[in-house]
Order: structure tokens, then sequence, then C-alpha cells
């Protein structure tokens, strides 16, 4: 039986999924989980080698053909090399290539996180038979995984996709190393960053809103609480959100009108809060994108749910074998 490896690296847990082609999808077999080693990425290289290993001989019918490996970047995919991303800042220059490709001899790849996102979601899940299609991760942070002409776009340094750098407003919530940029307006933090802002104008004006009741718990404020809010009816959680959608809306019609796809699909933040976004992003998009571009493509929240980081990772794996042996 052939097997796909994929190793999703995090910045606190690590999990190597095994997978098999089936029904013109993927089945996957098994994961094995594991803290990552972020204080030693040998070390952590090791572990997976080991962990590979362990299942081949647990499993003598299983034929290893190829390996994939989604981890945030920045990163050279190319050479293979983790280049210290921010979750794993002594992971620098880590040569992830040369240690599987000497203990396998099979076909690796490595991409970042939100491309390896996109093609799970293109090959597995709500973008399926599209041609050109953009997941968005609007997660921790906001970043684009570019699927053109049915192909992984990746740009001349590997550096496309990096929609949360784009700016939107003056100033703003804080993201991406700027203010009112995309991701300071739509990410978990710039939500966070949002939530903190009007929470204090909120209270200086003596409205207590339900996730943060003082000036003293300022700090503490998150975009779960924030949207826990909004579900219970909390008003300024409510506008927060309505603010959200406005500038979701507005970075999704640069993309409808730059890249003319024919499907965004959005992670995370938006799977869980679509009916209190979806309607306020419409409405900009109806506004701001062309007209026929924005009819052209559907939007819609990404369908591979808590999995996407193991399907992702096989997806990478994937690509590798069908690169290699095309």
């Amino acid at each position: 039986m052939q097997i796909i490896a994929g190793i999703d690296i995090g910045g606190t847990k690590s999990a190597v999924s095994f997978a098999r082609y089936a029904d013109g999808g993927i089945e996957i077999l098994d994961k094995v989980k594991r803290p990552t080693k972020t204080d030693d990425y040998r070390a952590a290289f090791e572990e997976y080698i080991g962990i590979i290993q362990t299942q081949l001989k647990t499993n003598p019918d299983w034929r290893l053909c190829s390996i994939g490996i989604s981890c945030g970047g920045p990163l050279d995919a190319e050479k293979g090399v983790i280049m210290a991303p921010p979750n794993l800042p002594k992971w620098d220059n880590a040569d992830i290539f040369t240690p599987l490709q000497n203990a396998f001899r099979v076909p690796v790849m490595l991409q970042n996180d939100a491309d390896a996102c996109a093609l799970a979601e293109w090959r597995l899940g709500a973008g399926k038979g599209t041609k050109n299609m953009v997941f968005l991760t609007f997660g921790t942070g906001m970043g684009a995984g570019m699927i053109l002409n049915g192909q992984l776009y990746q740009g001349s340094t590997c550096m496309a996709g990096e929609v949360g750098h784009i700016r939107l407003e003056k100033d703003g919530p804080y993201g991406y190393g700027k203010n009112g940029s995309f991701e300071g307006f739509c990410s978990g933090g710039g939500i966070a960053n949002l939530g903190r802002m009007k929470a204090k104008e909120a209270l200086e004006h003596g409205i207590v809103p339900s996730f943060c009741t003082s000036m003293d718990r300022l700090s503490e404020v998150d975009c779960k609480e924030i949207g826990r809010a909004l579900e219970e009816g909390d008003a300024t959680a409510r506008e927060i959100f309505d603010i959200v959608a406005e500038y979701l809306g507005r970075g999704l019609s640069i993309l409808i009108d730059i890249l003319n796809p024919d499907m965004i699909v959005l992670g995370s933040i938006y799977a869980r809060q679509k009916d209190a976004l979806e309607p306020g992003m419409q409405a900009v998009i109806a506004r701001e994108a062309l007209a026929a571009s924005g009819r052209a493509c559907k939007i819609v929240p990404a369908t591979l749910g808590e999995m996407i980081g193991d399907y992702a990772a096989v997806s990478v794996g994937m690509k590798a074998y069908d690169d290699f042996y095309r």
C-alpha cells in the first residue's frame, strides 16, 4: 500500500499523519502527535524520522512514497530550509530536507502553512473542482495560499500571498508590522487589539462590555472572548465584528479585482463567525469589487475543520509525489 507522510509543524505541537489515496481523495490512516522540540530542531527532525520508521515497521504492507511538510514561514521551500518563524525562533536555517531524504530516499516537499492549506482545500475540501482559488488563513494571522490556473502560485521569491501586509487604512489595529493592515483588522491578534481599543472607549463612556468589565482587564482581551460575547448579544462585540466585516470586504474586493478567482475559501475565524461577518462583508464587496468579478467569485468557509493541518501536510506530500513522477 502506497503511503504519504505529512508532517504538520506548529509552535507548540507537531503531528505526523499517514494517508493513502482512496476513492479520489485521501484517507488518513494514523496520526502521531508530539510536543514540538522548539529548542532543538535537529532533535525534532530525528523524532519525526523515528515516528515514520516505527510506523513503517509496525505496518509492513505500507510503502512510503513521499513526505510533505507544512510549517509557518519564513522558509525556503525550494531548498527545504525553515528560517526562524516567529513561533520557532531557534529554528534558524534549519534544513529539514537532508535528514528526511537521507533516511527514506523519497520525494520531500516543504510549504508554508497557508500554501499547504490552500492545496488541501483545493484538492480535498471546499475548493475541489475550481481552477482559480484563494485560501485565507484568517486565524492568528492573515495569509493567503493561491491556486491560479490549477497550479500553486508562489511568486518569484516564494513570498506571494502575504496579503496581511496590505494597508487598508491609514491608522487602525496593528498587524504584520503596520497599523491599519489587513492582518490588523482581520486576524485573531488584530481583533484582540481592536477589542481592547473598543472596550476602552466603551468603559470611558460608562458602558461595560461583557468580555472586559474593567480597565484592569484590557490586557486579557482576546478574540475568543469577543466571539463568545458576540454570540451572547454584547453590543460592543457586535460593533467590533461589524468593523471586521467591513475591512474583510475591502480586502477581499482587492483580491477579487486583481485575481478574478472562482472561489475564496476563508479559514478559522470566518468558519466560526460566518453568520456575523457575511452580510457586512458581502455588502462591501458589492460596493467595491468589479461587478462581473464579484458575481463569479464564491466566498465560502473552509470545510476541512480541525483536521486541516493534517490534510495540509499530506497534500504537500501529494504534490511532492506528483511533481517528482509526472
